[in-house]
């Protein structure tokens, strides 16, 4: 079975057709106004409404409030949500109930201590996002292009499905992978030429990387 793939923060209409093509399974779009990526409602109404069947679209949001997720699921057809704040496991159940939609719930690690949030999480969430914590001086929770410790959830197992998120690149997704047997991975950052702005050859190259070439052999 091929890694399944997420590209996230995508703005160009030409860049989702490229990830569809190359073989991703999800695009994310993401609402949160301090990241290079943030796009408005109508800007992400357009960018679904373009987005080729068979991708699993995903509305990256931050501590958002019932008001703003009611506008947005009005407005955006969007497949799942992904929350990517400091919501609770209670807020989690909320969301999901409100919305009816699946939820995955982005949780960061740098310890030990960090990666028990996951059992947690897991009892709620549809999905879990195995991120890279946010260093605390960080404007955004996401994106930063950190990556952690993978032996941390090396060869992990949890009850719901999960992704490997932080840090990768088309050079180290086939290890990181093969570290931690992730069958899902998400990049933002690592694909891009500057903040925001996604490189075509850069998503080709990270797709092919997670789906085809074999990892180098662990030492």
């Amino acid at each position: 079975m091929k890694t399944r793939v997420k590209i996230c923060g995508l703005k160009e209409p030409a860049h989702i057709q490229i990830a569809a093509d190359a073989g991703a399974s999800y695009v994310g779009f993401v609402f949160f106004e301090k990241s290079p990526r943030h796009v408005n409602i109508t800007q992400a109404r357009d960018l679904a409404l373009e987005t080729p069947d068979g991708l699993a679209k995903v509305a990256l949001t931050v501590n958002a409030d019932n008001a703003f997720l009611d506008q947005l699921l009005e407005q955006v057809p969007i497949d799942i949500l992904q929350l990517h704040g400091k919501e609770t496991p209670e807020r989690v159940a909320e969301v999901k109930a409100r919305t009816g939609l699946p939820v995955m719930k982005a949780i960061g690690i740098a310890t030990e201590e960090d990666a028990k949030q996951i059992d947690l999480y897991g009892e709620v969430a549809d999905q879990l996002l195995v991120d890279a914590k946010a260093p605390k001086d960080a404007e955004l929770p996401g994106g930063n292009g950190l990556a952690f410790d993978w032996k941390l959830v090396k060869r992990k197992f949890w009850p719901k499905p999960w992704m490997l998120a932080g840090g990768l690149t088309p050079e180290n997704v086939a290890l990181a992978v093969q570290i931690t047997g992730a069958k899902q991975v998400d990049i933002s950052s690592g694909v891009e030429s500057a903040p925001g702005l996604k490189d075509p050859d850069l998503i080709r190259a990270f797709i092919k990387a997670a789906q085809e070439e074999p990892a180098p052999k662990l030492s």
